[in-house]
């Protein structure tokens, strides 16, 4: 009996002492691993807040820092979570490998997706539009409201909120209305064959002089555009600043038609007329 306590009791000490070991030798281990873990993401985040920092003060475009924000912190802190599971002894290689054909899977899964972000990647780094410029893309016109990795969002004049898939976006045409500083005012106004052409032209140019929005470089033009089928068609052309373009052409087409009526020059619209023949009995 004293021999099997014995026996007993050298298996407990046994496996207590290989216990006491292995708590020595994988403890310090996982206690290393978790130190580089957190100090590791701790040093990063300060790193990537003092680049976006300097990337805000240097006026680097918001889309660009948000972009550039997320992409190095999650490559920089898979790269420490590959080291702290390293220092476990553990070999890395598989997980790289593994790491590889999940992201093969996932892109091929998500390929439109991922068509997505690369057009994002163009749109940050090219810059056919920024936020607040004014577009028009896929026949929807408004001003761009925000630009992430997957979509951008215009504002429509009517208050609408429209998402645009990034791939999209870039497929077709882009026209950036707020691209320049100025911007050209096209009108037609049509007058009768019977009124005075020199005059029209007159009133025209004097309403676009007398606006202090139109510009004086380059200079405004009035011009006979073409001699229609029902009128004779004069064309307008004031230059004015991108953001004067809606009020400068709302105030002018206006004044126009007033000083059309103080001149005594009409603007002709379609009429029929019909002629009726009555049968004799």
């Amino acid at each position: 009996m004293l021999q099997k306590i014995e026996h007993v009791e050298s298996k407990v000490t046994h496996y207590t002492d290989l216990a006491m070991n292995y708590a020595t030798e994988y403890g310090l281990k996982i206690l290393g691993s978790l130190l580089i873990f957190f100090i590791g993401k701790w040093i990063i985040r300060k790193l990537v807040m003092l680049m976006r920092k300097g990337m805000e003060r240097a006026n680097v475009d918001p889309t660009l820092i948000s972009f550039a924000y997320n992409a190095i912190y999650v490559a920089a802190i898979v790269v420490i979570l590959i080291a702290a599971i390293s220092n476990l002894g553990v070999e890395t290689t598989s997980f790289v490998a593994i790491f590889g054909a999940a992201g093969l899977a996932i892109g091929l899964a998500l390929k439109d997706t991922l068509a997505n972000v690369g057009a994002a990647v163009l749109i940050i780094f090219f810059r056919p539009f920024k936020v607040g410029d004014f577009i028009e893309v896929s026949s929807v016109m408004g001003t761009v409201k925000s630009i992430n990795l997957f979509s951008t969002t215009l504002t429509t004049v009517d208050n609408r909120s429209i998402i645009i898939p990034n791939g999209a976006l870039i497929a077709g045409n882009i026209i950036n209305y707020t691209g320049n500083e100025t911007r050209r005012i096209d009108m037609v106004f049509d007058i009768d064959y019977k009124d005075d052409l020199k005059l029209a032209k007159e009133v025209i140019m004097g309403v676009l002089l007398s606006n202090p929005k139109v510009l004086a470089e380059p200079a405004p033009v009035v011009a006979v555009g073409a001699l229609a089928q029902n009128s004779v068609q004069i064309l307008a052309r004031p230059w004015v600043s991108v953001e004067n373009y809606w009020d400068g052409m709302f105030e002018m087409t206006e004044a126009v038609k007033l000083e059309f009526d103080k001149h005594g020059i009409s603007i002709p619209f379609p009429q029929m007329d019909l002629h009726l023949k009555q049968k004799e009995s």
